[in-house]
């Protein structure tokens, strides 16, 4: 994943001097040794937070993490998810920093299975997080939110076109050279989009031709790929209103929330929520860091109400703990599908590099 924030960012270094009241009552582990529980006691200096360029929070939840904690967080970007994913693992013995964000679960079961990371559970992680843990321990979810596809309903009034609602819509001619979709190779929520069609058609389905007979489809009717979500939703899409001239382009189903009307009426594009993928995005401890405690802290700051409330209006996604209250606007404009098409994480394991080779030589050749 490439930037979904459209409201700035922290970024660069960012000192963090103390842990919320709310964090205050964990109780902790030892040493940079595996840990099921929550940290506690005197970790300083500095702790640094590897993180995708979407990584933000507001200054006032910094603010008050600095009050009670006497740890200073460098952040340091790495791109995208898939960026991120790659130098995680390339850098396993050496690594970036004392704690990851941002592996998300197309990109997981590598990390995991690289044996970069530290098993920790937070003893604050919520009920609804739970069902979406992977690595046993490894990774702690942070947030979740649905990739699918997005139209711009302006573009489409104006053509007098209806709006495609499904996956097979985009392949008929009448959506010709309107669609942007992001490579797989290097982009999650491109990974993402690629699970949907597979786990929406497999081998057999889209008339027995299978998810790669779908892919040829979309290529034939002129599908554009890029490289990162900033330049499809940006450069690409029209509904950006930054010069793009596709109206179809693959993004959250949260983005249409920031596409909202000045008078909060309506929205100016909507995520067809018929063609979704459920994409979750963690945190983990690297092996090796070299404040291991600070780094337990920090990922209980990360699962904390606080973070978590701030979550939608800072990333554009739902927090992994469903009990925090989302913005009011949400609900209308900004809902997670019903029925988000699945693939089983030992699958993407099993398959992904194929399944990578396979699409960029159906669609990119």
């Amino acid at each position: 994943m490439t930037s979904r924030n459209r409201r700035g960012r922290v970024a660069a270094a960012i000192v963090v001097a103390g842990l919320l009241p709310g964090l205050a009552a964990c109780g902790g582990g030892a040493g940079g040794s595996a840990a099921s529980g929550s940290s506690s006691g005197g970790a300083g200096g500095t702790v640094t937070l590897v993180t995708h360029d979407s990584w933000a929070v507001s200054k006032d939840v910094l603010a008050a993490f600095e009050k009670e904690s006497g740890l200073t967080v460098k952040q340091v970007p790495m791109g995208d998810a898939g960026t991120l994913a790659n130098q995680v693992v390339l850098t396993k013995g050496s690594p970036l920093g004392d704690v990851v964000y941002g592996i998300d679960n197309t990109f997981a079961s590598r990390v995991v299975d690289a044996g970069v990371l530290e098993k920790y559970t937070p003893a604050g992680l919520s009920e609804s997080a739970k069902q979406y843990a992977v690595g046993d321990g490894a990774l702690t979810p942070i947030d979740v939110g649905d990739v699918c596809l997005n139209t711009d309903i302006t573009w489409f009034q104006q053509h007098n076109l209806p709006e495609p609602k499904t996956l097979e819509d985009v392949t008929k001619p009448q959506y010709k050279d309107l669609m942007v979709v992001l490579n797989p190779a290097s982009s999650s929520p491109g990974m993402a989009f690629l699970l949907a069609t597979i786990g929406a058609f497999g081998d057999s389905g889209f008339d027995g031709h299978g998810w790669t007979g779908y892919w040829t489809a979309l290529k034939a009717n002129g599908v554009k790929v890029s490289d990162s979500w900033e330049d499809a939703y940006y450069s690409q899409f029209s509904g950006a209103r930054q010069g793009g001239t596709r109206p179809i382009v693959v993004s959250y189903s949260t983005s249409p929330a920031d596409s909202v009307t000045k008078d909060g009426s309506a929205t100016t594009t909507r995520a067809l929520l018929d063609t979704c993928f459920r994409q979750v995005e963690y945190a983990g401890i690297l092996k090796g860091a070299k404040n291991p405690e600070g780094a337990r802290k920090l990922i209980d700051f990360l699962i904390s109400h606080p973070f978590q409330a701030d979550i939608p209006g800072q990333m554009y996604m739902y927090p992994a703990d469903s009990t925090v209250e989302l913005p009011a606007d949400w609900k209308k404009f900004a809902p997670l599908a019903d029925k988000p098409f699945t693939v089983a994480p030992a699958d993407v394991t099993a398959h992904r590099d194929a399944w990578i080779d396979t699409w960029t030589k159906t669609v990119v050749g």
